[in-house]
């Protein structure tokens, strides 16, 4: 994808290469799930050797965190899988790249950084909000 140097509107090279990059990047996301569910695995099993008591074991705090933070992350990676899934119906549906708040195209230096993002940089910091 070419960037706008100036900050205007997203206007797609091609559509494939959109999808490609949209599908790569699923793909990223799906590699980190399932590096992330490895080591969310790798934490249980290793509290199910240990009779792991939270309250009172002093690594029982930190083992608790480090299985929180696995899942929140994996929960984050489910979250962008959707909203990628999203992009590519987007794509075909010709919306990609349109704002859903305000309609306006979306800039491409924003599509470069956020490919499944739904706003434009003014909706997403809630401008259009503070204009109504």
């Amino acid at each position: 994808m070419t960037e706008d140097t100036r900050g205007g509107p997203y206007v797609p090279p091609e559509h494939e290469a959109v999808r490609q990059r949209l599908l790569a990047e699923h793909a990223d996301t799906s590699e980190r799930m399932a590096a992330l569910s490895r080591d969310f695995e790798a934490i249980v099993e290793a509290n199910a050797l240990v009779a792991v008591d939270d309250e009172h074991d002093p690594e029982g705090s930190s083992t608790a965190f480090e299985r929180a933070h696995v899942a929140a992350l994996l929960a984050q990676a489910r979250e962008h899988l959707a909203e990628l899934d999203l992009a590519v119906e987007r794509l075909a549906s010709g919306d990609y790249g349109r704002c859903e708040v305000c309609g306006e195209q979306t800039p491409a230096a924003r599509l470069e950084v956020r490919p499944a993002a739904t706003t434009c940089v003014g909706c997403a910091g809630g401008r259009a909000e503070r204009r109504r």
